[in-house]
């Protein structure tokens, strides 16, 4: 910068930028910033009082009436429409907003409802058959505007499809037949399965309350509008909808429940699902997920018996399966951490700085 302010009063500020391959623009921003920083700020001047404005004693009626009683509650448009049937003029609407705002009281006055605290759902199986996700979704029909409803029944400990059926309609009826139906194929025992569902129609209706009531079947809701709350469900859906074989739409119902019937059976029987270990739903459903497990281990040890070094010499382990299924998992609660004190301070030193 030096050479600069020699070179600026001899040949100017663009022919010294170029030579020394400084940014102008830098250069009048840095000028702008100094002037700014010596320019004089005069104190503002205190503005007079409008002629017209109300004085404190207005101010105070209008206020008294504004958080009345009566009125504590409206608006300042209706209040002042109120005040004028009634043959009264204490202010115009913007005189109102404006004394509020003065007093800190231009906040919402309306009485509302507050919104429901929806407790978020936290649901845990540590085996079949203790917790089940249901969901309906639609089966796009032969025309536009025409669907079909599928209505799934899913373990999520096992991931395995306990119940389906597809309907022409959403109802509670329906969704009443196969839950009853499901948990009398499944042999339900009173008092030890959750049903877990969203909030639509048919899984709050009352003819699904009162069948849970006699079945002894806890149930529970998702949150609104928090999919997370239904993944099983939501997942196993996609599964679905995914498959290269899904059509873009059904012919009939005949056509969607031949074509569910394939599905299903593939996805219980065939499908290798990596929430669980790559096994199949079935094979965890009924139990068979733990001879599984050593028949793999013991297929995975002849083969590092065989040839160690592909291994790296580290014994392979087959996929675990695991031990219990969440939905909504509690956040693990933050451990106080622990103060370690080094043993080299003198501790006589510690209780004098402590004193």
């Amino acid at each position: 910068m030096e050479a600069f302010a020699e070179l600026r009063p001899q040949i100017g500020i663009a022919a010294s930028c170029a030579a020394l391959s400084i940014n102008r623009a830098g250069i009048y921003r840095a000028r702008e910033r100094l002037a700014r920083r010596n320019a004089c700020t005069w104190p503002r001047q205190r503005r007079a009082r409008p002629p017209l404005a109300f004085s404190d004693a207005e101010r105070a009626v209008l206020l008294q009436i504004l958080d009345s009683e009566r009125f504590v509650d409206l608006a300042p448009a209706a209040i002042f429409a109120i005040l004028l049937d009634e043959g009264r003029y204490h202010g115009s609407i913007r005189t109102m907003y404006r004394l509020l705002a003065l007093n800190g009281q231009n906040g919402e006055r309306r009485k509302q409802r507050a919104h429901t605290a929806y407790a978020k759902p936290e649901l845990l199986a540590v085996r079949p058959n203790e917790v089940w996700s249901w969901d309906i979704t639609k089966l796009k029909g032969p025309v536009k505007w025409t669907c079909f409803h599928l209505y799934v029944i899913l373990d999520i400990f096992s991931r395995y499809v306990v119940g389906w059926m597809v309907a022409e309609r959403e109802s509670a009826e329906l969704a009443e037949q196969i839950i009853a139906d499901t948990a009398h194929k499944q042999r339900i025992i009173p008092g030890s399965l959750t049903l877990h569902a969203d909030r639509g129609s048919s899984m709050r209706s009352k003819p699904v309350a009162e069948l849970l009531v006699d079945l002894d079947i806890s149930k529970t809701h998702s949150r609104p509008h928090v999919s997370d709350d239904n993944p099983y469900s939501e997942s196993q859906f996609k599964t679905l909808k995914y498959r290269p074989d899904f059509p873009a739409r059904f012919g009939s119902i005949e056509d969607a429940r031949a074509h569910c019937q394939v599905f299903f059976r593939w996805y219980n029987t065939v499908h290798r699902h990596s929430g669980i270990g790559l096994m199949t739903p079935y094979t965890v459903h009924h139990g068979y997920s733990h001879q599984l497990t050593v028949e793999r281990r013991t297929t995975l040890m002849a083969a590092f018996a065989a040839h160690p070094q592909r291994f790296k010499g580290l014994a392979p382990k087959p996929p675990a399966v695991p031990t219990a299924a969440w939905i909504n998992p509690p956040k693990p609660e933050t451990a106080t951490p622990e103060i370690i004190i080094p043993c080299s301070l003198n501790s006589s030193r510690l209780v004098s700085q402590s004193h």
